[in-house]
């Protein structure tokens, strides 16, 4: 992963690890999240060490949440995944003015 998006110290001198898993369609665990910037019931944007990410579905809802451990579980059906990075800097600026209309 690391030959896609380099990643450097944290703080602590160490890189958090950043990690997405799906179970059957319905439920998200993912870690190496900063922030949750925004969440409804068919989307969410959440800061994570590599970027942000947004997950669109429909009845999503927040499971867990750890800020300390950076841990957050969705729930619902998951319909999207996408990272929203410099490189897509169109996308990542129509998605946010979207968002604060």
């Amino acid at each position: 992963m690391s030959q896609y998006y380099e990643t450097g110290p944290t703080n602590k001198g160490t890189v958090q690890e950043h990690d997405v898993v799906m179970r059957s369609r319905r439920v998200l665990d993912i870690t190496g999240v900063k922030q949750v910037e925004s969440f409804d019931n068919e989307e969410f944007l959440l800061e994570t060490v590599m970027g942000f990410l947004a997950i669109r579905g429909q009845n999503l809802q927040m499971k867990n949440l750890d800020v300390e451990k950076g841990i957050v579980s969705i729930k619902g059906k998951v319909y999207d995944i996408s990272y929203l990075d410099e490189q897509h800097g169109e996308k990542a600026k129509g998605f946010f003015s979207k968002l604060f209309k």
